[in-house]
C-alpha cells in the first residue's frame, strides 16, 4: 500500500510547492541581480572608520582619497601620502586601523595619527591625464596645475572637511611618493607643517632613477611598461628566458628592446630617449633646483639609504644645495643603512651586514615619528634631530653631525704599479684591459633577473672578488692597514685615461676587503664589499648637455662623484678601487663608437676597445677620499 501511496503524494508535494512559489515576491531579487548596486558594510566592530573621497582640484579634476580615520578621532593629525601606486592599496580590511594598513603605517596608527592616502592624476581612481614626475608649471608644463597645486588642494581640502583632526599635515613617501613630497615643498599650504621626502626622485639624469651620469639604466623599461601602459599598474615586459644578461645582450641596444615591445605608443619612453644628454629637458625638472629656487618654511627631513639601489642621488643633493645657500636651518639630512625604501619595512640586515636590532623600525620609532610629533602635535623629542644623523656600517651605530660633509679636504689615494694603491703618486706607467662589449662585465653573476628582489635589493653589496679575475677589470689595493681610515663625505673619482674607440664608460668602485678570516662572521673572511661605486659616460668628460667624441688614442680625464659614505677602513682590512667599462644589464652598453644617440646604435657601431688607465705625474689617476683624522660625529 506505501508504494500506491507513492504517486499520490509526490503530485500533491509538487502542487503545494507551486503554490508557495506563486506567493514569492517577485522584488526580492533586486534589479534582476543577486549583487547590489551598491554595497554597504557595516562598520560595527571596526576601530577606525574608512573614508573614501574624490577631492576636486582647481582646474575641476577629481582625485582618489582615501581616508582612515580612528574611531572617537578628535584633534588628531594627518599623514599624507601621494602616490601613482593604488591608494585603494590597504584592499583588505581587517577590524583594526593598524592591521589594515600593514607595517608601512603601523607605528603612525599607534601613536594616533589620520592616514591619508591619495592617487596623484591620471593614475588609478583619480580622473585626469598622467604625466611621469609631471614637471613643475613653466615650460615644460604649460598647464595651470602640477603636483605642487594637486597637493595645495588637497590639503586645503582636508583641513576644511576632516573635523576629526587639527588642521595640521604631514607629507611623508618614498622614491616617486617623494617626489610628490617635495613637489609639495615648492608652494606648500599653510597647514602642511613637515615633512620627509625618502629616497625622493630628484634628478633622473645625474643619479636618480632613469640615467647614472648619461648612462642609461634598462631595468627602468618594466617600469615604463608598468606606470604607462595603464591607468592601473601595467605588466612587465615579457622575457623568452630567465636571464636578463643573455636577453638584453641579444636585443642590442635598449632602443631596440623598446621598439620590439611597442613603446613607440608610451609618451615618456619617446621623450626620455629623444634625450639622451643633459639638455633643457632634465634641467628644468630637476627639482634640487626648484628647492633651492622656491626654499620653503617646512621642517624637512631629507632621507635615503646608503646602499640604496634606485634613487641614492636625490636626498643629500637636494640637502647640499640648501646648505649651499645657507637653508639647512629647517632641512635635515639622515642616511641609513639600508637599501631602497628600507626605511619602511624590516632592517635587521642589509646583505652581508648584521645590525643592532631592527634599525628602520627603531628609527621610526625613536627619530621619525617624534620628529613630526613635533610639529604636528607639539610634543617636544626627548633629543631634538641633529642636523645630520648618518649610520657608521662599519662601526654598526649612528653618528649626529652638526655639519656634513666632515672635511672640505680630499686626500687623493693613487693607483700605484703592480695593481696597488696608495696615498703618494706614483711612478709614471698605465694599465690596460680590452673592453668589449659583446661581452660586458655584469652587474650581477648571471643567470640575473631584474625581478629577482632578493639579489636586486642587495646587488651594491655584493662580493666583488668574482671579477677580480676578469681580464677587463682592473684591481688595485692598499697593503694591509695598520691604522683605521675615516671617510664622512662624497668620494670622487679622477681617471686619466685613453681609449681606441671614440666613446666608452667608465665604472670606479671603492672597496673595502676584509681580512682572509673574520673571526665574529666566518663567511666574511676575504670579503671584497663596495662602499662606494657609480659609472660615466665617456662623451660627457667635458660638458653633460653638448657630449662630444673621445680623441682616440689620447689622454682625457674623467673625474665624478662617487655616492656619500660615512666608513672606517678598519685595521687589518684593504683599500680596493676597481675600474671597468660596464655594469650590464643594469646599465646599457656603450657601442665605443660615438654616435649620435646610443639608443639607436646599430650593430657595426659596437666595437672593442682598449682602455689605457694612466698612473704617474702625467696623468696621476686616483680616488680622492673624504678623510678625517678622527671622526667629527657629535658625542
Amino acid at each position: 500500500m506505501r508504494y500506491h501511496l507513492l504517486p499520490l503524494l509526490l503530485t500533491t508535494a509538487l502542487a503545494a510547492t507551486s503554490a508557495a512559489a506563486q506567493k514569492l515576491d517577485p522584488s526580492m531579487i533586486q534589479n534582476g541581480s543577486d549583487i547590489p548596486a551598491k554595497w554597504q558594510a557595516p562598520e560595527a566592530g571596526y576601530d577606525y572608520e574608512k573614508r573614501v573621497v574624490e577631492i576636486p582640484m582647481r582646474d575641476g579634476v577629481k582625485l582618489h582619497t582615501v581616508i582612515f580615520i580612528p574611531k572617537g578621532a578628535s584633534n588628531l593629525p594627518m599623514l599624507l601620502e601621494r602616490t601613482p601606486y593604488d591608494a585603494d592599496r590597504a584592499k583588505v580590511r581587517k577590524l583594526n586601523l593598524r592591521d589594515t594598513v600593514g607595517a608601512l603605517d603601523r607605528e603612525w596608527v599607534d601613536d594616533g595619527y589620520i592616514i591619508v592616502f591619495q592617487d596623484i592624476r591620471g593614475k588609478y581612481g583619480s580622473e585626469g591625464k598622467y604625466v611621469m614626475t609631471r614637471p613643475p608649471i613653466g615650460p615644460l608644463n604649460p598647464s595651470k596645475t602640477d603636483d605642487t597645486t594637486d597637493a595645495y588642494d588637497t590639503i586645503d581640502w582636508l583641513v576644511k572637511n576632516i573635523k576629526e583632526s587639527n588642521q595640521r599635515v604631514g607629507m611623508i613617501g618614498s622614491s616617486y611618493d617623494g617626489w610628490t613630497v617635495t613637489m609639495a615643498l615648492l608652494g606648500p599650504h599653510p597647514a602642511l607643517k613637515v615633512a620627509a621626502p625618502e629616497s625622493p626622485m630628484i634628478d633622473g639624469w645625474m643619479g636618480d632613477d632613469w640615467f647614472h651620469y648619461g648612462a642609461f639604466r634598462q631595468v627602468n623599461l618594466d617600469y615604463f611598461a608598468g606606470q604607462t601602459t595603464k591607468t592601473g599598474k601595467g605588466d612587465d615586459v615579457p622575457r623568452p628566458g630567465t636571464d636578463d644578461y643573455q636577453t638584453f645582450l641579444e636585443a642590442g641596444t635598449a632602443g631596440n628592446w623598446a621598439k620590439r615591445h611597442g613603446f613607440d605608443q608610451l609618451g615618456f619612453w619617446n621623450r626620455l630617449s629623444a634625450h639622451p644628454a643633459y639638455d633643457a629637458f632634465w634641467q628644468l625638472q630637476a627639482l634640487d633646483k626648484h628647492v633651492v629656487a622656491k626654499p620653503s618654511k617646512v621642517p624637512t627631513m631629507w632621507l635615503q639609504g646608503l646602499w640604496d639601489q634606485e634613487d641614492m642621488y636625490g636626498a643629500v643633493m637636494t640637502w647640499e644645495a640648501l646648505k649651499a645657500k645657507g637653508l639647512t636651518g629647517n632641512n635635515h639630512l639622515v642616511m641609513g643603512p639600508w637599501y631602497h625604501s628600507q626605511v619602511n619595512g624590516n632592517a635587521e640586515r642589509l646583505g652581508p651586514f648584521k645590525w643592532k636590532g631592527d634599525t628602520a623600525a627603531d628609527f621610526r620609532r625613536n627619530v621619525l615619528i617624534p620628529f613630526f610629533n613635533t610639529y604636528l602635535k607639539d610634543q617636544k623629542p626627548a633629543e631634538p634631530l641633529p642636523p645630520v644623523l648618518i649610520y657608521n656600517a662599519a662601526e654598526n651605530h649612528w653618528d649626529k653631525f652638526a655639519d656634513w660633509p666632515g672635511t672640505t679636504q680630499l686626500t687623493p689615494l693613487y693607483l700605484q704599479a703592480n695593481s696597488g694603491l696608495a696615498f703618494q703618486p706614483a711612478a709614471a706607467g698605465e694599465d690596460s684591459y680590452v673592453s668589449d662589449p659583446a661581452k660586458p662585465v655584469p652587474f650581477l653573476a648571471p643567470p640575473l633577473e631584474f625581478g629577482d628582489r632578493s639579489r636586486w635589493t642587495t646587488w651594491l653589496l655584493q662580493d666583488q672578488r668574482a671579477l677580480s679575475t676578469r681580464t677587463d677589470v682592473l684591481s688595485y689595493k692598499t697593503p694591509v692597514l695598520t691604522s683605521p681610515v675615516t671617510l664622512q663625505g662624497a668620494p670622487i673619482a679622477d681617471i686619466f685615461a685613453k681609449t681606441s674607440g671614440t666613446d666608452g664608460d667608465f665604472v670606479v668602485k671603492l672597496i673595502d676587503v676584509f681580512p682572509p678570516f673574520v673571526a665574529e662572521q666566518p663567511e666574511m673572511g676575504g670579503y671584497e664589499l663596495p662602499i662606494s661605486l657609480d659609472i660615466f659616460r665617456g662623451r660627457y668628460r667635458q660638458s653633460f648637455e653638448h657630449p662630444t667624441a673621445i680623441p682616440a688614442g689620447e689622454v682625457q680625464e674623467y673625474k665624478f662623484r662617487l655616492p656619500t659614505v660615512n666608513y672606517v677602513f678598519k685595521p687589518g682590512h684593504r683599500i680596493m678601487v676597481q675600474i671597468q667599462s660596464s655594469l650590464f644589464p643594469l646599465y646599457d652598453r656603450n657601442p665605443q663608437t660615438f654616435v649620435p644617440n646610443i639608443f639607436f646604435a646599430k650593430p657595426e657601431d659596437f666595437q672593442k676597445a682598449t682602455i689605457s688607465v694612466q698612473r704617474g705625474t702625467a696623468g696621476a689617476s686616483s680616488v680622492l677620499l673624504p678623510v678625517v683624522p678622527a671622526s667629527t660625529a657629535l658625542k
